[in-house]
C-alpha cells in the first residue's frame, strides 16, 4: 500500500474516533490535576505531582473506606499500571491487553489484544509489563514490550495505526506510557542492560509518522562527544524508559536519562553523556535545550530516569523571596535534586537515602556529586581485584515508583529503598542478543542494620530534610498519591493498599488486595463521590533478585480495585 495513503487512511480513522467521542481536548490534559472527574494524563497531570484536590476521604473517615469493585485483568505478570478515567470509562494497559471497563461498576466494556512475537519473553531486559498510556480526542496511545508505538479508538479498542520504534532482539522493549506534548506524542526506550543506544522519538498523533529522533548518548563531533572512549556510545546504554513531565508555559518536555552500557564506567570512559541525566527539549524537535547530569560516569546503574515532578517552590534560599520553577527528583543516587526547570541551574542536592557511601554530597557550585576515593578509583579500574560494598544498591535510594507533591503542605511523599550491593568490575565484550552486558559480578545485596529495606518518606524540598519517615521491611514498591485533605496513599509488596495521615505519618487504614501492589494509584470523582483505584498484581525484578523472604509466598495475579466511602461516611 502507498505509505502516504496509508497514512491518510490512519488520519481518516483518527478524525472518525475523535468525532464519535467527547470533546477533550489539550485543555484537558493541561488542567488535569485540577479536574478529578476525569483522569486524563500519566501522573494526574503533565507535572507529575500525584496529587488530588479531592477532599471527601479524610484522616478521620479513611477507616471506612471500603471496595465498590474489583476486576481481574486475567494476568499474573507486573501489574504496574496508572489507569486513566475519561467520561466514565476507565483504560486500563498490560503487556498483552488494553482494556476499557465502567469507572462504576466495574464491568469490562472491551479488551482487545496485543499481539506479540512468541519468543518475546527471551529478548526482555527487567519484567513483563506495561505502565500506562496517553490519551486524547477519543484515541489511546500506548507503547508495546516488543518496542511499537500503537493508537487505538477509546470506543471500541481498534488499532488506528501501529508503528515500530526499534527491533526488540537487539535488546529494545517499551514498558512506559508516551506523553503528548505541545501536539507531538513523545516516546522513550528500555533495554539499557543489553548495551543497547538510547533515544527519544517523537510522533504524529494521527499519522504515526516519526517526526524527530533523538539519541541520548552523544557521539562525536556532538556536545558532550568526546566524553566517550572511541565507539563506545553506540552500545552506551542511556535508556529513556520512564515518562516524562512538560511545562507548557516554557514548552519545555523533562525527560531522564538511564544507565550507561556497561555499567562499568571504565569501559566507557569519561562522563559518558547523557547518561544518568535529565534533558530539557523542545517536544516539536526533540532539541536538547539545556541538560544536568546527576551521576556523571555511573558506575552503579543509578539511573536518572525517575519521574520529575514539577512544582513552583517558595522560600528557597537565595531566590530573593521569588517562587521559583522547579523540577524535582529524588534519585536512585540517594540524593534528592531541586533544579530551576528554566535553566537546568542545581537549587539544592541532599541525600535522602538512609546510607550514602558513593559520594559524599553534592557541590553547588559545579552542580556534580563528591566522589569518594572508591568511586574515583572505580571509574579509573575496569577490573578490581575483590567486591566492594556500595549503598544504594543498583535498586537505587528510590526506583522508579512514582511520588507525589502536595503543593499546599509543600511535601514530597516518596518510597524509598535501604539496600546495599557487592560488586566486582570485570572486562567483558558485549554480548548481543538478550545477554546482560554489565561488565561486573553481582555479589547480592546488603541489608541495612536494623532489616527495614524500605520507608515512606515525607520530605521537605525547600529546607531539604525529611519531616517523617515509616519504615518497612519490605520497600514500597507502588506509586505514591497525596489528597488535599491530608491522606497519603500507597501500596506494600504483601498486598495492603494502605492510607497514612500525611501530617504525621500516622498509619490509618489498610486493605489486603491478595498480590503485592506496585500499581500506581489513582483519585477521581462522580457524582459527588471520591474514588481512589489502585492496580495489584506483584511479579517484578526486586522480588526477583532481592532474596527477601518476605515476600515468599505473595501470590501473582493482576486485578483492578476501586474503593470509596459508603454512603453517609
Amino acid at each position: 500500500m502507498d505509505l502516504k495513503f496509508a497514512r491518510g487512511l490512519a488520519a481518516m480513522a483518527l478524525s472518525l474516533a475523535a468525532a464519535a467521542a467527547s470533546a477533550q481536548s489539550t485543555a484537558d490534559l493541561r488542567n488535569d490535576a485540577a479536574t478529578p472527574g476525569d483522569v486524563t494524563t500519566y501522573g494526574m497531570g503533565w507535572s507529575l505531582q500525584r496529587h488530588t484536590p479531592l477532599k471527601r476521604i479524610t484522616p478521620a473517615n479513611v477507616k471506612h473506606l471500603a471496595p465498590v469493585w474489583n476486576l481481574s485483568l486475567d494476568n499474573s505478570t507486573n501489574a504496574s499500571n496508572q489507569p486513566l478515567v475519561i467520561d466514565g470509562v476507565m483504560y486500563v494497559a498490560s503487556h498483552t491487553h488494553t482494556i476499557a471497563i465502567d469507572a462504576l461498576t466495574g464491568r469490562q466494556k472491551w479488551k482487545v489484544a496485543i499481539e506479540l512475537p512468541n519468543d518475546i519473553a527471551g529478548y526482555l531486559c527487567c519484567g513483563i509489563h506495561t505502565r500506562g498510556m496517553a490519551a486524547l480526542n477519543g484515541v489511546l496511545y500506548r507503547t508495546t514490550i516488543d518496542a511499537h508505538v500503537m493508537a487505538i479508538s477509546m470506543a471500541d479498542g481498534k488499532v488506528l495505526w501501529k508503528q515500530k520504534a526499534a527491533e526488540y532482539k537487539d535488546g529494545y522493549s517499551m514498558t512506559h506510557a508516551p506523553l503528548i506534548a505541545d501536539g507531538v506524542l513523545i516516546t522513550g526506550i528500555s533495554g539499557g542492560e543489553y548495551g543497547s543506544r538510547g533515544f527519544l522519538d517523537g510522533w504524529d498523533l494521527k499519522t504515526g509518522e516519526k517526526k524527530w529522533h533523538r539519541w541520548t548518548t552523544a557521539a562525536p563531533g556532538e556536545p558532550g562527544g568526546d566524553t566517550w572512549k572511541g565507539e563506545a556510545y553506540k552500545t552506551g546504554g542511556a535508556p529513556t524508559w520512564l515518562t516524562g513531565s512538560y511545562d507548557p508555559e516554557l514548552n519545555l518536555v523533562y525527560w531522564g536519562v538511564g544507565n550507561g552500557g556497561p555499567w562499568n564506567a571504565a569501559a566507557r570512559g569519561g562522563d559518558s553523556l547523557y547518561i544518568g541525566s535529565v534533558l530539557a527539549l523542545k517536544p516539536a524537535t526533540g532539541e536538547i535545550v539545556w541538560h544536568y547530569q546527576f551521576s556523571p560516569g555511573d558506575p552503579y546503574d543509578y539511573d536518572g530516569t525517575n519521574e520529575l515532578v514539577l512544582a513552583d517552590l517558595p522560600n528557597l534560599p537565595n531566590a530573593n523571596g521569588k517562587t521559583t520553577k522547579v523540577l524535582m527528583q529524588a534519585n536512585r543516587n540517594g540524593f534528592f535534586y531541586v533544579i530551576d526547570r528554566s535553566n537546568g541551574k542545581l537549587i539544592s542536592g541532599t541525600q535522602f537515602a538512609r546510607k550514602v557511601n558513593w559520594a559524599s554530597g553534592i557541590d553547588k557550585a559545579s552542580g556534580r556529586p563528591i566522589d569518594t576515593p572508591m568511586t574515583a578509583m572505580v571509574k579509573k579500574t575496569e577490573e578490581t581485584p575483590d567486591f566492594i560494598e556500595v549503598w544504594p544498591s543498583a535498586f537505587g535510594g528510590k526506583n522508579w515508583m512514582p511520588m507525589s507533591y502536595d503543593p499546599g503542605r509543600k511535601l514530597v511523599f516518596l518510597n524509598s529503598i535501604d539496600l546495599g550491593m557487592k560488586v566486582k568490575y570485570v572486562k567483558q565484550d558485549r554480548p548481543g542478543g538478550p545477554n546482560w552486558y554489565l561488565g561486573l559480578e553481582l555479589g547480592g545485596f546488603v541489608d541495612p542494620a536494623d532489616g527495614n529495606r524500605g520507608a515512606l518518606v515525607a520530605w521537605d524540598p525547600v529546607a531539604a530534610k525529611p519531616v517523617w519517615t515509616v519504615r518497612n521491611k519490605s520497600p514500597f514498591w507502588a506509586g505514591v498519591l497525596s489528597t488535599a485533605s491530608g491522606v497519603v496513599f500507597t501500596g506494600s509488596q504483601t498486598g495492603q493498599f494502605i492510607a497514612f495521615d500525611s501530617k504525621t505519618g500516622k498509619k490509618l487504614w489498610s486493605f489486603q488486595t491478595g498480590s503485592g501492589i506496585s500499581g500506581l494509584p489513582i483519585a477521581w470523582e462522580k457524582n459527588g463521590r471520591e474514588y481512589i483505584t489502585v492496580l495489584s498484581g506483584a511479579a517484578q525484578v526486586y522480588g526477583a533478585l532481592a532474596g527477601d523472604p518476605d515476600l515468599a509466598n505473595v501470590p501473582a495475579g493482576g486485578s483492578v480495585w476501586t474503593f470509596a466511602l459508603p454512603p453517609g461516611k
